[in-house]
């Protein structure tokens, strides 16, 4: 791989006329790249196309090739890439459903609107990825009858698809009305019972660990019910039984469902893993009560949960705040704080709880002050980020709590350009705080310079258009290719150095 040339094709200083001639030498890695440039026109996007196919989805997503730039006989994968896009043409859907690789068909059978036809074609397909894959995506008429399909592989994909209707789901669920399956895919390929060893020492099984099958398919039917209750579009009334069931595979999805009755919530609560419980914790849609018991839970991750639900209560909250590790982020239920609650938090005696708070970015001034000069240094590294805090506050910081507070003050929005220098030279020196000068709009060149010598800094500095030119083309001979990369990709990389850079 050329780490230049890839830096290159992502530089938005990279002159038009060299965008045509790396498009003209680009491998893969390179396209990428060029993919992705805000400049690129239509024109160059398709002579990339043209030359690298792997290109293309991007492109198409991007909206930067037509139809008219693709011939789907020569080029397949760009075909695919505009259907998927739902911007191809039919006419393409009834080619590729009779093209010779499995992959292209599995692909066609993914993207949305196909003919009727195609779909008929797709649903009868030989290969039974491809049939699979349409019942993942397909219209709720298709997956109604692909529900019926001999194959328990194709009804498991099934009961992924959102669009299947909610009676087919439940039926999937039940068995009832849907005729047995007679194959799976441990019954293709194996005499049963069998039961794939996790271990399974054989280079041509590609079995999932546990595939079993006794000629009821069970591994592929316990899938099933897996998919349909992870699916929002099946019925309360089909998932309701699972909430006992000894799988946790099959509770925990039940667990993360807002649309159970209370009592189900309830049940769940008993589920002997944490991760379950924990995943109930997080569901906005269990109440004050089951809340209040959650929060005495001897799980850890349970606790943490809870304070990410979006309906706790400030009071079960505030009181988990010191006992419960949350880290530097923006909870829910602090964000939607009210005015009269966000004054509570700020005097609250906790300093955890002014911590929380502190991570709002829309506090007001008088409180964001106050929240400065607080003597804890957890509420200071929060609330050092906070937009508007003056450059003496923010010094007054590193003052008091030096090293614990400098990369938090280094990646305040309003950090002066000179404040960035100082911050460069502390000692002792705060690691982290040279990646946050690199990547600062306000850092000069001398704090970028003290920044190359922090070697996680190194490849962010020398990518920040205010480093010094001549050592931008210095850095394009360093050991370290994302330095290279960076510096490549540097728009202050002179243009000169680009051309000569150039194959």
């Amino acid at each position: 791989m050329n780490h230049a040339l890839c830096g290159l094709a992502a530089n938005p200083a990279l002159p038009s006329e060299l965008v045509d001639r790396l498009i003209t030498t680009a491998d893969e890695d390179i396209a990428a790249g060029l993919a992705e440039r805000e400049d690129l026109t239509h024109a160059q996007a398709a002579a990339l196309a043209s030359r690298i196919e792997q290109s293309v989805v991007r492109l198409a997503e991007r909206g930067l090739l037509t139809a008219d730039d693709v011939d789907p006989a020569a080029q397949p994968l760009a075909a695919l890439a505009l259907l998927a896009e739902g911007a191809g043409r039919q006419a393409w859907a009834r080619l590729l459903a009779a093209d010779p690789i499995v992959e292209h068909r599995e692909k066609l059978a993914a993207c949305p609107g196909l003919p009727p036809e195609v779909r008929e074609i797709l649903a009868a397909d030989a290969d039974i990825r491809v049939v699979v894959e349409l019942a993942l995506w397909t219209t709720p008429d298709m997956a109604a009858r692909l529900a019926e399909h001999p194959h328990a592989e194709v009804r498991c994909a099934v009961a992924s698809n959102e669009a299947t209707p909610p009676t087919v789901l439940a039926a999937l669920i039940t068995g009832e009305g849907l005729t047995s399956a007679r194959w799976c895919l441990v019954c293709d390929r194996e005499e049963t019972p069998f039961t794939r060893d996790p271990q399974c020492p054989r280079p041509d099984c590609d079995l999932p660990p546990g595939a079993l099958c006794d000629g009821s398919h069970e591994s592929t039917v316990h899938q099933t019910h897996m998919n349909a209750l992870w699916n929002p579009a099946t019925p309360t009334t089909a998932v309701l039984g699972f909430a006992d069931h000894p799988s946790m595979l099959l509770r925990w999805p039940l667990a993360v469902r807002t649309d159970l009755p209370s009592a189900a919530y309830e049940r769940l609560a008993g589920s002997p893993e944490p991760g379950v419980r924990a995943a109930l914790a997080a569901n906005p849609a269990i109440d004050d009560d089951l809340i209040r018991v959650l929060a005495t839970d001897p799980g850890h991750d349970v606790r943490r949960s809870l304070v990410h639900n979006p309906h706790v209560p400030l009071e079960v909250l505030t009181r988990l705040a010191g006992t419960t590790k949350i880290g530097s982020t923006l909870l829910s239920r602090i964000a939607a704080a009210s005015h009269a609650e966000v004054e509570d938090l700020a005097a609250s005696p906790n300093p955890a709880v002014r911590m929380l708070l502190a991570e709002r970015r829309d506090l007001p001034s008088e409180i964001r002050d106050a929240l400065a000069t607080d003597p804890d240094a957890k509420v200071l590294k929060s609330i050092a980020p906070h937009p508007g805090l003056s450059e003496a506050r923010l010094r007054a910081m590193v003052n008091r709590h030096g090293v614990r507070v400098i990369a938090k003050v280094a990646k305040n929005p309003d950090a002066s350009p000179a404040l960035l220098e100082d911050l460069t030279r502390h000692r002792p020196p705060a690691q982290k705080a040279f990646r946050e000068v690199a990547r600062h709009r306000n850092a000069t060149a001398p704090a970028l310079l003290a920044c190359l010598s922090d070697r996680q800094a190194r490849p962010i500095a020398a990518g920040h258009p205010d480093l010094p030119p001549q050592v931008i083309v210095e850095l394009l001979a360093d050991d370290d290719w994302q330095v290279v990369e960076a510096a490549a990709a540097n728009p202050s990389l002179p243009p000169a150095v680009m051309s000569k850079l150039m194959p």
